[in-house]
C-alpha cells in the first residue's frame, strides 16, 4: 500500500530558499544566516543566546520559547554545508529548484530542510500554551568535525534550567536513530632533519616515520575488523581507521624534514575510544619518537586533535526514544555509521538524544543534492504532533 505524499507548507519552502541562499560552507562565516534567524526569532519573542567561536566569525544560536522551567525539548541542526566546488550541478546550488516533487539546493537535505521546518513552525510554537519550553539550536562547523556544538552544549550546561531531551534532525527519512559511531580525527606533524639523500644517517626522514604511523593505523583497523567488537546493525560492523592525507618532502634528493598525516577512527559506541587513542599515542611516544631521536633531540611528532566526538548510544527505554517512536509510528529504532552532534548533547550535556529528520543521507554532499517534498511535509506533521504533547 502506497502512502499518500504530504506537501510542505509554503512557509517551509520560503525558509528553504532563505537558508540555502546563505553560502554557509563549513569553515567560513555563518553570521549572516545566524543574524537573520536570530532577528526573526527575536521578533517572535524567543529568548536567544548566541555562542560565538574564538574568531568571532561563526556562531551557534540557541532560542527558547515557553515557560522558564526545566525540561522541554531541544530541536537541533547545523547551519553549515559542504562545498560545491568541482561538482556538476544542473541548477544553481544556492537557489532552490523544485522539480519532480523534489527540492534541490546545497543543504536542502543536510540539513537546511529540517531548519526550514523549525522556522516555519516557530510562530506556531510561540502561540501555543506550552507547559515546557521548546529550544531551537543552530550550530556551526558540524561537517568538519562537530566543532561548534561543544561550546553550545557548555553554554546550555551553564543555564539555570536543563532541557529534558534533544532531537537532532539529521536526514534519517524520519526514522528514529538511537546509536551512531563516534569519531576521533587528528593531524600528526613529523619534524625530522633534512640533508642530502645520499647520506640518510645524517638526517631524520619525516616521511618514512610518517609512513610507519600510517601502517600502524592500518594494522589497528585490521585488528578491529577481525577481532571486533562487532555490531551487525552498523555498516561496516566494526570500528574503522582511516588515513586521508599525507604531505611531506620537497624533492627526491633531500631528506624530508616535515610530513603531515591526517587520520581518523570511527568507533562503535560500545568500543573504548580512550583505549584506542591510548594505543596511538603510546606508539608515537614510545616507539616512533625514540627511534627518531637516536641521534638528534630536536626532532619529534606533534599531534593536533581536530575533532573528538563521542558516539551515541541512547536506550530504547529512554523517554525521548519512546516519545519520538510514538510520534513517528516507528516500531523499531536504528543505528547509523555516520556521526552527528547527537553524541555531544548526550555525552557532554547528559541530555538523552535521538536523531530523526527529513531526507536521506544518500543525497547529502552530492551534486544536485535534494530533499523530497514529502519528507518536508512529514517533518511538519511530526513537529505538529510533538507540539501537541508539549502543551497544557
Amino acid at each position: 500500500m502506497t502512502t499518500a505524499a504530504l506537501a510542505p507548507s509554503e512557509n517551509t519552502i520560503q525558509w528553504c530558499r532563505k537558508l540555502i541562499r546563505h553560502q554557509s560552507v563549513s569553515m567560513t562565516p555563518n553570521l549572516a544566516l545566524i543574524d537573520e534567524v536570530k532577528a526573526f526569532l527575536d521578533g517572535l519573542g524567543y529568548d536567544t543566546l548566541v555562542v560565538r567561536d574564538p574568531t568571532d566569525t561563526k556562531a551557534n544560536l540557541y532560542a527558547t520559547i515557553g515557560p522558564n522551567v526545566a525540561g522541554g525539548v531541544i530541536l537541533s541542526g547545523h547551519s553549515d554545508v559542504v562545498p560545491t566546488e568541482g561538482q556538476n550541478w544542473a541548477s544553481d546550488p544556492y537557489e532552490i529548484d523544485i522539480r519532480n516533487e523534489k527540492l534541490y539546493g546545497r543543504g536542502s537535505c543536510d540539513m537546511k530542510g529540517f531548519l526550514a521546518c523549525l522556522l516555519a513552525k516557530a510562530e506556531t510554537f510561540k502561540n501555543a500554551n506550552l507547559r515546557v519550553p521548546i529550544h531551537l539550536a543552530f550550530t556551526y562547523d558540524e561537517e568538519v568535525g562537530c566543532l561548534g556544538v561543544p561550546s553550545l552544549v557548555e553554554a546550555i550546561n551553564n543555564l539555570p534550567h536543563k532541557p529534558a531531551m534533544c532531537i537532532v534532525g539529521e536526514p534519517t527519512e524520519m526514522k528514529v536513530i538511537t546509536q551512531h559511531k563516534g569519531k576521533f580525527s587528528a593531524r600528526a606533524h613529523f619534524t625530522g632533519r633534512s640533508g642530502h639523500s645520499s647520506l640518510p644517517r645524517e638526517g631524520v626522514n619525516a616521511v618514512e616515520f610518517a609512513a610507519e604511523l600510517v601502517v600502524f593505523l592500518r594494522k589497528l583497523g585490521r585488528e578491529c575488523r577481525e577481532n571486533g567488537p562487532h555490531d551487525d546493525e552498523f555498516e561496516p560492523n566494526h570500528t574503522t581507521f582511516h588515513t586521508g592525507v599525507i604531505k611531506g618532502g620537497t624533492q627526491l634528493n633531500i631528506i624530508p624534514q616535515n610530513c603531515f598525516v591526517d587520520f581518523e577512527f570511527r568507533n562503535l559506541p560500545n568500543d573504548d575510544r580512550e583505549a584506542l587513542k591510548a594505543k596511538i599515542y603510546d606508539y608515537i611516544e614510545n616507539t616512533l619518537e625514540p627511534e627518531m631521536r637516536e641521534i638528534y633531540d630536536d626532532v619529534g611528532i606533534e599531534v593536533e586533535v581536530v575533532s573528538d566526538m563521542p558516539g551515541l548510544a541512547t536506550g530504547d527505554d529512554e523517554e525521548v526514544t519512546k516519545l519520538v517512536m510514538a510520534l513517528t509510528g516507528a516500531n523499531t529504532t536504528g543505528k547509523v555509521s555516520f556521526g552527528t552532534e547527537a553524541g555531544a548533547f548526550s555525552a557532554l550535556g547528559d541530555i538523552p538524544t535521538v536523531v530523526c529528520g527529513p531526507g536521506s543521507i544518500e543525497q547529502a554532499h552530492k551534486p544536485d543534492e535534494f530533499i523530497e517534498l514529502d519528507q518536508l511535509g512529514r517533518c511538519e506533521v511530526f513537529l505538529d504532533k510533538l507540539l501537541a504533547v508539549l502543551v497544557k
